[in-house]
């Protein structure tokens, strides 16, 4: 296949990842994302699905091979079983994946599952209730995990996603180390990422991973060799472990040298990296259903993307908050 039909960067970066915001709106409060809860700050005027079938199509002749559908919290749209089974039976796609808070699991999980679905990640910051309800607004955590177990039974890749908070410390840690011995998922610990608008508790919160990294080494877990369509996790496994352990550090030297992702937002903006200037408007040619432009504009604007997100200078470019992107 010549280089026309992928998606390659001027640093040597091949995309084959396509991260696919399709709603900005969540129904929890987390305190490092959004603490007030969300605030329409948008027509809310979100991609439909035949504009998201022309940029599926797009990435996909381009060489993406995975698509992860977030938000927001992209079950409260009420079209997402489409959206998944659009994506799920378009050529070329191998991988479905959704990022999700949990909420609608249990009811949901076994239509997306049927839709296509291949993997889900869930965001479950304690393994606490009262923790967990402290961190999110809602007193959800047994219904969460109970969801988890549906999901696991019907065969698909379970991740759940914990933010690393200084105030949880250790006993973070402890908690879930003693859940995987007998949990045959991943889980992935994610630095909190100072964004726009949380710079005070980014300031009083923020915990590396590395120490965690050198206690899993210390303790006998061993690194796992990640696929090219891999997010930025590292991921470690232990003989005595049913699951796994990951690490999601940002702030990592040449933690960008591996990027295989694009993200676009729900507004139909490409988005080059998470803490990008701004997003680069594709929507149009989403709306004409014109693959090759798209295709074409897709190539161009990748000449934009720059060696590295720049975090560890306190650069966060356009992102207020998460949920604008889904991380």
């Amino acid at each position: 296949m010549q280089n026309e039909n992928k998606l390659i960067d001027k640093y040597g970066r091949r995309f084959r990842y396509l991260r696919l915001s399709i709603t900005d709106v969540c129904n929890f409060r987390c305190n490092y994302c959004l603490p007030e809860g969300y605030q329409c700050d948008s027509d809310r005027d979100f991609l439909a699905v035949n504009e998201i079938q022309t940029l599926v199509r797009a990435f996909a002749g381009l060489g993406t091979r995975k698509i992860r559908v977030t938000g927001g919290e992209p079950s409260l749209r009420k079209d997402l079983t489409d959206i998944i089974a659009l994506c799920a039976n378009t050529q070329g796609i191998d991988e479905v994946a959704l990022t999700t808070n949990g909420f609608k699991l249990q009811s949901k999980v076994q239509s997306w599952q049927q839709a296509g679905l291949t993997s889900l990640n869930v965001s479950i910051d304690s393994l606490d209730p009262r923790q967990f309800a402290a961190i999110t607004g809602h007193d959800k955590l047994r219904e969460i995990l109970a969801g988890l177990e549906q999901a696991t039974a019907l065969g698909l890749k379970v991740k759940v996603n914990a933010v690393l908070l200084k105030p949880y410390g250790e006993g973070q840690l402890h908690g879930f180390l003693q859940w995987l011995k007998t949990t045959p998922l991943t889980l992935r610990f994610i630095e909190l990422m100072q964004t726009g608008d949380n710079q005070t508790f980014f300031n009083d919160n923020h915990v590396s991973g590395q120490p965690i990294k050198q206690q899993l080494l210390a303790q006998g877990w061993q690194s796992v060799v990640r696929p090219n369509t891999a997010g930025p996790a590292e991921e470690f496994w232990h003989p005595d472990y049913a699951g796994r352990i990951g690490l999601i550090m940002p702030y990592s030297k040449d933690f960008c040298a591996s990027c295989n992702r694009l993200r676009v937002s729900a507004l139909g903006k490409l988005h080059l990296c998470l803490f990008a200037e701004q997003g680069l408007d594709i929507r149009p040619l989403m709306q004409a259903g014109d693959v090759a432009a798209l295709q074409q504009r897709l190539r161009d604007l990748l000449g934009q993307k720059d060696a590295s997100h720049w975090l560890d200078k306190g650069y966060t470019g356009a992102t207020r908050h998460l949920a604008m992107l889904g991380g």
